[in-house]
């Protein structure tokens, strides 16, 4: 399977080449997207999407592409580069481009995407934050009517409105079920959204979910991104204001060292004190299976190492897992082994080996060399 990616991977990357020198031949680019669907027998705004891509690829973002034509990534990973370099400088599309190769192997589109948008975010604060500004401006609700009696309500909300919306209804659905509840937890939560809208549901308790945000960044000492649990990178003068905003479902996680926080209670409970939960979320900020980013408040905290088999309730062997990857983590043939310093190792029933790393807000500062 992966030999056969590989050659496919390499394909679409000659296939980039080939549209990238078509294009340049032209002498009227207005015919090359038509002539390219012609020959290709597919829509012009799909050859419009491939001259586009393939021109990124081939001036702004070498790495990327040489990631291609050697079997890493297919150029649909290659694509969620392409569009989050799009709004870059070629300068700043080049330094996220070089961050990025060596950085792409093993990850799923999704992961490709989440780590692209945070190099962007790193590469270029300024512009990243004045184009959350704009696109707030575009916040909207559509309805589209769908076959056999159902609809699609669409809402295009601030990242911060709908991450406490979605966090909200998960956690109210989730209650809901039970041994005599016959409703899947995706119709929960479509049952509880439309209660709530329509005001048929009584309040619920506050849901909290965390924005990660270094102390320099609160103290309007530098504007380095934050961190949106389950989304990504926010700007500094998001993270700013949720901060401040006293009725915010939103808890500021503050990035410096917290001292007497609970790190082991050894094998005394099973269940970690709040102090060593909270502990445990804030440093995985998301389910730590690769490629899943349910985040730690949606997810189950875990022993890595089973308590009925010796395993103790400290930091070093809690990991956060979705429910999904948790109960897969309980099946036969796979393991989870944890060391200290949090990265997880996982084998899977084949025998293959993954890592997963917590990941810092913000990657070290270089150490300047001795004079």
């Amino acid at each position: 399977m992966r030999d056969a990616e590989a050659a496919r991977s390499h394909a679409e990357a000659v296939q980039v080449r080939a549209v990238a020198r078509f294009a340049a031949l032209c002498e009227d680019p207005r015919g090359v997207a038509a002539e390219i669907a012609l020959t290709l027998a597919t829509t012009e705004h799909r050859a419009q999407r491939m001259v586009a891509m393939a021109q990124a690829l081939t001036t702004r973002l070498p790495e990327t592409l040489a990631a291609m034509e050697t079997g890493v990534i297919d150029a649909y990973k290659a694509s969620k580069i392409v569009d989050a370099t799009n709004p870059l400088s070629d300068e700043h599309a080049a330094a996220v481009d070089a961050a990025m190769a060596g950085r792409v192997d093993g990850r799923n589109p999704s992961s490709i995407r989440r780590a692209v948008v945070r190099q962007v975010a790193h590469v270029d604060p300024g512009g990243h934050a004045e184009r959350a500004r704009r696109r707030r401006l575009d916040r909207r609700v559509q309805l589209v009517h769908q076959d056999d009696a159902m609809s699609t309500l669409i809402a295009d909300l601030p990242t911060e409105t709908a991450t406490a919306i979605y966090t909200r209804v998960d956690r109210i659905a989730t209650t809901l079920r039970g041994r005599n509840e016959t409703r899947t937890l995706e119709q929960l939560r479509a049952d509880v959204f439309a209660e709530l809208c329509l005001g048929h549901r009584q309040s619920e308790p506050r849901t909290e979910i965390f924005v990660h945000v270094a102390a320099t960044t609160l103290a309007e000492a530098d504007d380095q991104p934050a961190e949106l649990s389950g989304h990504g990178p926010i700007p500094a003068w998001l993270a700013r204001h949720l901060a401040q905003n006293p009725n915010s479902a939103l808890r500021k996680v503050v990035t410096d060292p917290v001292h007497r926080t609970v790190r082991d209670v050894g094998r005394t409970r099973y269940r970690p004190p709040t102090a060593l939960a909270e502990l445990v979320k804030v440093r995985d900020r998301e389910c730590r299976m690769p490629g899943c980013h349910r985040p730690t408040h949606l997810s189950d905290i875990d022993h890595t190492t089973d308590w009925a088999h010796g395993g103790t309730t400290a930091a070093d062997n809690l990991t956060s897992l979705c429910r999904r990857h948790h109960q897969l983590k309980n099946t036969p043939g796979w393991h989870l082994h944890q060391d200290t310093t949090g990265t997880l190792h996982i084998t899977t029933p084949t025998r293959q080996h993954h890592t997963s790393h917590p990941k810092p807000l913000h990657p070290p500062t270089p150490t300047p060399a001795p004079f």
